[in-house]
């Protein structure tokens, strides 16, 4: 049953990159379609006010789904590594100490970000009537990111097993919810942003179920909790989640202050960075898939002592990676008119639509090469790395490279300068991983998972 689970050891391994990205991303592109579906709806009603309000409300959602992330990586990463070493039973007591950790601690979260919705829309640089909205919006939808770690976590430990199918389908599940409520609630009952909001609550529910129950039916479900196993899982859940978690978290601060940045613009300048902020995940949906994808890959291939295979995981991954920006830069290219009609766009709206489907499109390669370093960093007992470079990305990759380029170019400058300072840290990351590599072809066959091994290292080395 062990080598029947452990998939990754076996296989040409860009065909393995591919359909896990692949798979990965029809499920993340589901639920990407409908957050654009959404800000189209919203821009049919004709208020600027209510397109800012889902720009800044989406800022403060980045954060909270980037917390989720990171425990789900955690989850996934450990189930991955005990899989690939031969031992299904130890990676169900995992999965269950990792979900039920992953319930308390995203609770806790939404709670401490409920009750500042104020304060964080504030930073964000809303005022007035579109702060407002923006609050609104996420005090209904913020309570609900329990659900969303469930759903992440049931999807992690889905792709551990190598079941990117069903994690897909879950995604997709969640995602036809969404876009079949919302224009009857945004339009059918009037209900304008508190019908989106509701529609994605209910997205969430389904994914949560639909994810959880092939884990049921399919991988044994899960073990019986008992305080001494929770006590034992969570040193080495913590070791992973807690850098991961921050690496996550990155990612939206920085994007908090290229949106600050933009508000200085105008709320057209916001509106038009918030239609780009729909487009990207849709667009890159596979990338962002990829570090889900990729991890397991590497996990159970280090799990099982191959390092040959773990390096050419890597070198896969970042091919794919490639292939598919270029790919998808040509098609932005060729429908960017198109694209801003759709959304009845003008002036500097327009600009940033016109510059993101242009030359930036292609600059994404390099968060992509993030991104697969960051999967590598995770799996071969490196977390802090991610957090290293996710921060230096988005805060000396972000605000000086943004800075100069608002003060350049204006509103499109803040787009191009949070590119440039991708390009940079991309290449620095990748430098990082191949040490890592070189590091990980000298480690001992079978050599157990212990991060929180790894994790006392880094604090003695610090003393």
């Amino acid at each position: 049953m062990a080598q029947e689970q452990a998939k990754f050891l076996t296989g040409n391994l860009f065909a393995h990159v591919s359909v896990m990205s692949l798979t990965g991303s029809i499920g993340l592109m589901a639920i990407f379609a409908v957050d654009f579906i959404d800000m189209l709806f919203i821009s049919m009603l004709g208020k600027s006010e209510l397109a800012a309000a889902v720009g800044y409300a989406g800022a403060v959602l980045f954060f909270t789904t980037s917390f989720s992330i990171g425990l789900a990586i955690a989850a996934g990463a450990m189930a991955a590594r005990s899989l690939g070493e031969g031992n299904p039973e130890e990676a169900r007591a995992q999965a269950t100490s990792t979900l039920i950790y992953g319930v308390i601690f995203s609770a806790i979260f939404a709670a401490l970000v409920w009750v500042n919705l104020d304060r964080l829309v504030g930073l964000l640089g809303a005022t007035g009537e579109t702060a407002e909205l923006a609050v609104h919006y996420l005090s209904i939808i913020v309570p609900s990111l329990p659900l969303l770690m469930i759903g992440m976590t049931g999807g992690a430990l889905l792709r551990a097993h190598g079941d990117a199918q069903r994690a897909m389908w879950a995604t997709i599940f969640g995602g036809v919810v969404n876009a079949v409520l919302d224009p009857i609630l945004i339009f059918g009952l009037g209900l304008d942003l508190t019908g989106a909001a509701l529609a994605s609550v209910a997205a969430r529910v389904v994914i949560a179920a639909t994810s959880l129950l092939p884990l049921l039916k399919h991988y044994g479900g899960f073990t019986r909790p008992t305080p001494g196993r929770l006590l034992r899982d969570l040193t080495p859940l913590l070791a992973i989640a807690v850098p991961a978690t921050l690496t996550q978290l990155a990612t939206p601060v920085g994007q908090a202050y290229v949106t600050r940045s933009m508000a200085e613009f105008g709320e057209a300048a916001v509106a038009g960075m918030a239609v780009v902020g729909r487009l990207t995940p849709l667009s890159f949906a596979v990338i962002f898939a990829l570090s889900g994808a990729v991890g397991p890959i590497i996990g159970q291939n280090f799990g099982a002592g191959d390092r040959a295979r773990v390096r050419g995981a890597f070198n896969a991954a970042l091919v794919f990676t490639g292939l598919y920006v270029a790919a998808a830069a040509v098609i932005l290219f060729l429908l960017r008119g198109q694209i801003a009609a759709l959304f009845q766009a003008d002036g500097v709206t327009k600009d940033l639509i016109f510059l993101f489907c242009g030359p930036l499109a292609l600059m994404y390669f390099f968060n992509g090469m993030l991104f697969v370093s960051n999967a590598a960093f995770n799996n071969l007992a490196h977390p802090f790395y991610s957090t290293w470079t996710n921060w230096g990305r988005h805060t000396l990759g972000t605000i000086p490279f943004v800075l100069l380029g608002a003060v350049w170019f204006g509103a499109p400058g803040v787009l191009i300068g949070q590119a440039a300072g991708g390009l940079v840290f991309g290449l620095l990351s990748y430098a990082l991983a191949l040490k890592v590599l070189r590091k990980a072809d000298g480690t001992a066959p079978h050599e157990p998972f212990q991060p929180q091994k790894r994790l006392m290292q880094i604090f003695h080395n610090r003393r």
